[in-house]
């Protein structure tokens, strides 16, 4: 900053008196700044980093610190569960928790082990994933049908929406005596029941992406000339896919969930019937066992769930990715 005053008086003592006062400033503010990049708003976050100035020096340069979570952590979603564990084995080893209400986690293996050598663990498996996968397939296409006809035409979407939210008011273990009275108590009202958990997720989150499509599309693909069939493949499903996928991963859960119960009714296997079993004589540790099998067929399907998500919406950038 430069400031530079100048003052001149000139005095003339004769026929009359002149005084001249002449004052000039000028301030030139140039203020130096250095290379810093940026200007950084309130409350952002910085590092500093070195780099490389042309004349070889090392110069130090502000670098922003972005604000999404960062990188995914490898296998991140089992560090809850591995917690919980340690948790439970902590407090065990302890003498904290109650062996006969929760037995320690060391138990609770010995337990599955010898069930599975002995046969009976293997078999339950293999019924509970067969009823699972047959009420899953028919909820998921039932889904996605539905869902397509109710989103894409105002006459099925008359038809259809009510029905499947009046369908959704209603608990669905509360059809199951009326289910039972229809298909009787055999293994078709449970895959049917398994079926109605599934498909209601799945229609709703379908259906609320295929009406939450942006119109400018719509507009765009008539100017393009598409016909229905491009039209679908080419603006809806893409539009639908993420909503799909959300409904796709409750539906996955719900089919376990509904399991659970189903196999406590009238059944002769599956983990629920194991379950059932082991509480009328008073075995938590075959009880935890059955829970913990559900936990990590939940976790894993979710887990494939989403690994198809991130394949198939490979084009997408959020904040997951």
């Amino acid at each position: 900053m430069t400031i530079s005053t100048s003052t001149s008086t000139s005095t003339g003592t004769g026929t009359g008196t002149q005084t001249s006062t002449g004052t000039d400033t000028a301030v030139n503010a140039a203020p130096t700044v250095a290379a810093v990049g940026a200007v950084e708003p309130v409350g952002a976050v910085a590092a500093v980093e070195p780099v490389e100035a042309g004349d070889g020096s090392r110069v130090r340069r502000r670098r922003r610190r972005g604000l999404a979570p960062g990188r995914p952590w490898p296998a991140s979603r089992l560090a809850g569960p591995l917690l919980l564990i340690a948790l439970w084995a902590a407090a065990s080893a302890a003498g904290r928790l109650d062996t006969g209400a929760i037995p320690a986690p060391w138990t609770v293996l010995k337990t599955g082990v010898h069930l599975w050598t002995d046969g009976t663990l293997t078999t339950d498996v293999l019924t509970s994933l067969e009823r699972a996968g047959y009420g899953f397939a028919i909820g998921l296409v039932a889904g996605v049908t539905l869902a397509l006809a109710s989103g894409l035409t105002r006459t099925g979407e008359a038809l259809i929406d009510g029905t499947v939210q009046l369908n959704r008011a209603i608990p669905t273990l509360g059809l199951i005596p009326l289910f039972i009275l229809w298909l009787g108590i055999g293994e078709t009202f449970k895959i049917a029941i398994i079926a109605i958990v599934v498909y209601i997720p799945i229609y709703l989150n379908t259906h609320a992406a295929l009406s939450g499509i942006d119109h400018r599309f719509v507009e765009l693909a008539e100017v393009q000339g598409l016909s229905k069939v491009r039209f679908i493949r080419q603006i809806v499903i893409p539009g639908a896919l993420p909503g799909f996928f959300v409904g796709l991963r409750l539906g996955v859960t719900g089919s376990w969930l509904g399991l659970v119960v189903l196999e406590q009714i009238n059944a002769t296997s599956g983990l629920g019937y194991m379950m059932f079993q082991a509480q009328n004589y008073g075995q938590s540790d075959v009880i935890l066992v059955g829970l913990l099998i559900y936990g990590v067929f939940g976790l894993i399907s979710d887990s494939a769930v989403r690994l198809i998500e991130r394949r198939v919406l490979s084009w997408r950038r959020t904040l997951s990715s």
